[in-house]
């Protein structure tokens, strides 16, 4: 009898054991099945954003008559595009222009607009709400609204075919970063900026020297967002620039489809190589800065 209850107890022990083991090997099985379709998601995702580059990639060592062929390898591999390239356009002068007007507008429109940031977040002053608010509203107005009013602006003061419109306006700041900057200045402590008051700092060593290094990730963040912005800029190009000594990229490439457009006979693969050029430093960019840009985004989400 006592052998047999033994034999009881010892199914009972097993019975709870495996009642407790299957609801923990679900567990897992479910685990995996959510990581594999995550990851199939992602892959997906990745393959719908990469093809269009790769696509542009392989059209630019083809032959004008294979390059909407859709084929990611070329039948004909040339190199011949990107020495024609060169000689068909002033290609080099429209890098250093749109990189001079680049760098202008977004050390200009960073500047401008964490300095007002900064001012909304860490003073208190009446209406400040309500200032703060019309500066969110400029956001809601398209720029065809502004555009021939600024327009008439620079002709006034004789800038038109000049490069100074495409980052000048910058100067003033720009609602979407001084939001964004403001929303990380808010989740800084003030006992630093405090303490460096009472030893004597003044609001401009508080914000140059304690602030703005605090924000770097933000800062990084508005930096690659008006780099980009400037680097892809066709409107205000096409509505200033006349010559093209002064053109920008995204302006050289407009007239390269128009060059290039002669007896319905288009040379594409000069304007895709053209295209994969100018992309390049983008990309070397995003892959310098995406640590900070990263981490401003994920910061800069969370604050405030």
């Amino acid at each position: 009898m006592a052998a047999v209850h033994r034999d009881h107890g010892d199914h009972r022990r097993a019975d709870a054991r495996h009642q407790a083991v299957c609801p923990l090997r679900r567990g897992a099985a479910v685990s995996r099945v959510r990581k594999i379709l995550t990851w199939a998601a992602l892959g997906v995702f990745t393959v719908a954003f990469i093809y269009p580059f790769v696509w542009l990639l392989s059209a630019s060592f083809k032959p004008r008559g294979e390059v909407f062929d859709h084929r990611l390898i070329p039948e004909t591999f040339i190199l011949d595009n990107y020495v024609k390239v060169w000689q068909e356009a002033p290609l080099a002068l429209w890098m250093f222009n749109t990189l001079l007007v680049t760098v202008l507008a977004a050390v200009a429109v960073t500047i401008t607009s964490a300095m007002v940031a900064w001012g909304f977040a860490y003073f208190r002053f009446p209406g400040r709400g309500a200032l703060f608010g019309v500066v969110l509203a400029t956001m809601m107005l398209p720029g065809a609204v502004t555009m021939i009013p600024v327009f008439l602006i620079w002709n006034s003061l004789g800038m038109v075919g000049t490069l100074t419109p495409l980052w000048a306006q910058n100067l003033f700041g720009s609602a979407f970063y001084i939001f964004l900057l403001r929303q990380f200045f808010l989740g800084l402590p003030r006992e630093p900026f405090e303490a460096a008051k009472i030893d004597g700092a003044n609001n401009w060593k508080i914000f140059t020297r304690i602030a703005l290094p605090l924000c770097k990730p933000a800062v990084v963040v508005t930096l690659l967002f008006e780099f980009q912005a400037a680097w892809t800029d066709l409107m205000r190009p096409l509505i200033y620039l006349r010559d093209s000594s002064t053109f920008t990229v995204p302006r050289g490439l407009k007239a390269l489809l128009d060059q290039f457009g002669f007896g319905g006979e288009w040379h594409w693969e000069i304007v895709m190589t053209a295209s994969v050029i100018t992309t390049i430093p983008m990309i070397i960019l995003f892959f310098l800065g995406q640590k900070h840009f990263i981490k401003g985004i994920a910061t800069t989400g969370s604050k405030g």
